[in-house]
């Protein structure tokens, strides 16, 4: 059976332009990749659990920021590795530098012996439309489509 996650598109308007909130994943697997890289802050969430309130805890958990309003069911997407994706949008503001995310523990370098603790988000930014698509996992790009096309624009 295939893993299940729930996350935010968070979305805001400056200047005319929609942007997206993007975050980038901690770790050292992670440090020096960019384009396709990034993703919304999601977590995965067990059957019979609500999708939205999982996506809503993910989103604090990654970032520090309690969230509420009216959100935008998008439609679930499938990652290349086969996680199903679900997101919803929501119009709200996030300032980047008050990121705050929870931490997790690895060995790290492998058969080290060492633990380290890495941040789950390492960084987050504000991307317009076509930025975010290149930004953003592959998969998880049809997202910012369905965002554009429930806002009634165009990629």
């Amino acid at each position: 059976m295939s893993k299940m996650s729930a996350g935010i598109l968070l979305h805001r308007f400056r200047n005319v332009e929609p942007e997206v909130l993007l975050v980038h994943p901690g770790g050292p697997f992670w440090k020096n990749k960019d384009l396709g890289a990034w993703s919304i802050p999601k977590g995965e969430f067990l059957p019979g659990q609500d999708p939205l309130k999982t996506a809503i805890r993910e989103f604090h958990e990654e970032t520090g920021a309690k969230i509420s309003g009216d959100f935008i069911a998008l439609f679930p997407v499938r990652q290349t590795g086969g996680n199903l994706v679900h997101a919803f949008a929501l119009e709200h503001d996030f300032d980047p530098a008050k990121l705050k995310s929870n931490k997790f523990e690895m060995e790290w370098p492998p058969r080290s012996g060492r633990m380290q603790e890495f941040p789950e988000v390492d960084r987050a930014d504000w991307f317009d439309f076509q930025t975010a698509k290149q930004k953003l996992n592959p998969s998880q790009s049809a997202f910012i489509d369905q965002l554009a096309q429930k806002l009634s624009l165009k990629t």
